[in-house]
């Protein structure tokens, strides 16, 4: 009679391990992804400050070493912003690649699900069919013994 292979819940497992791992790293990365927006929010925001800064500033006239730095300022902060927008695009598809890496993961674990059912399926038919014979060969040995008397 057939036994259920040990090796399916150990698969199973495994494939769940890294769906879970790969859902650890989404999450991480729609942090970073979160992250960087909030950044880029903030740079944006302070740029527009200190725009504004600048045009009211003009009325009151600034020194011209004050005007100079307030400029150098407001192009660091559109550098600033370049990067943080470079890293976002990268993050983003980090995420992206991570969605298709978790997809991947999903189908391994239903694949190595259904081979587990399929296994205890085809064994619970095992089961079934030696049970059957049994009982079979016992109707047959008790008709049998009903001749004989």
């Amino acid at each position: 009679m057939r036994q259920a292979r040990n090796c399916w819940p150990v698969l199973v497992r495994k494939a769940q391990d890294t769906v879970n791992e790969v859902q650890t790293e989404i999450a991480q990365a729609m942090a970073r992804v979160e992250q960087l927006q909030a950044s880029h929010q903030r740079l944006c925001n302070l740029y527009d400050e200190y725009r504004l800064q600048e045009t009211q500033s003009n009325a009151t006239v600034m020194g011209m070493q004050a005007s100079m730095n307030h400029r150098q300022f407001m192009a660091q902060l559109l550098t600033l912003q370049q990067r943080v927008v470079v890293d976002l695009g990268k993050a983003q598809a980090t995420l992206t690649q991570t969605r298709k890496k978790r997809v991947q993961a999903e189908i391994e674990l239903h694949k190595m699900q259904s081979l587990a059912d399929q296994d205890a399926k085809a064994v619970a038919k095992d089961v079934q069919r030696h049970e059957q014979r049994q009982m079979d060969e016992l109707g047959v040995r008790q008709f049998n013994l009903g001749l004989q008397h």
